[in-house]
């Protein structure tokens, strides 16, 4: 939000006729905007030491990547005019980002998931380079251009915003899903005891049951056996 708040001040105070106040709170911002785009590296210290991703999603630099690439577009000359710090903070972020995104495919162990990223990547390239072509060739006003890649920029600021969804929908869902299971558990858990219960009340009458058929049997066959050569002696 902060960033999006900066942006939108840039370029209502990006006039020529600029007043030393407005340009430190341009360079201020600037300074906000660097901190922001730099508070992942020690995410990523981590990630060298360790030589691998873990758990990490690559999703919200990939975002951000975008969301830098055009706003640095929208502060080109042939563009937006008298925009040099926008186009210098969100240059340097592009480097910064794109530099987050190469450690994670070095140190990704996952071969699906880094082409994944690889191909997200590459696609956000030349979307950026279309873009620019497209832009600078067939919309021949500043203000044409100004609006086109600002809609461009509102996209990304709103797909940047909304990146951290992609890990905590999963993991709010993950939850909610481990909670109804354990609440059906605890709901079903007297009757599912009781029901396993007399089952085996069951289970052991019918062993009980077979065993005296078999002993009677045996029983009746002894006392055959036994009967037989007594009479065979009789007669």
């Amino acid at each position: 939000m902060l960033f999006e708040l900066w942006s939108v001040s840039w370029i209502a105070l990006s006039s020529e006729n600029q007043t030393w106040c407005e340009r430190l709170c341009l360079f201020s911002g600037n300074f906000i905007a660097l901190t922001l785009f730099l508070s992942p590296v020690q995410t990523f210290v981590r990630i060298w030491k360790k030589g691998s991703v873990e758990q990490y999603s690559p999703v919200p630099y990939l975002a951000t990547l975008f969301n830098c690439m055009a706003w640095a577009l929208y502060g080109l000359p042939m563009v937006h005019p008298h925009s040099i710090l926008l186009l210098t903070i969100n240059t340097t972020a592009v480097f910064i980002e794109l530099s987050f995104v190469i450690i994670f495919l070095i140190y990704a162990s996952d071969k699906k998931q880094r082409l994944r990223v690889f191909l997200v990547l590459l696609s956000e390239l030349v979307f950026m380079v279309l873009l620019a072509f497209l832009v600078i060739k067939l919309a021949h006003t500043y203000s044409k251009r100004s609006l086109i890649v600002g809609l461009v920029c509102v996209l990304g600021n709103i797909v940047m915003y909304a990146s951290p969804l992609s890990v905590m929908i999963p993991n709010g869902l993950g939850l909610l899903f481990g909670s109804a299971q354990l609440l059906l558990y605890a709901t079903y858990y007297k009757n599912t005891k009781r029901l396993m219960a007399e089952r085996k009340a069951r289970q052991l009458c019918l062993t009980e049951v077979v065993s005296d058929r078999d002993e009677t049997k045996k029983t009746g066959s002894t006392h055959q056996n036994g009967q037989l050569p007594a009479q065979n002696n009789g007669t």
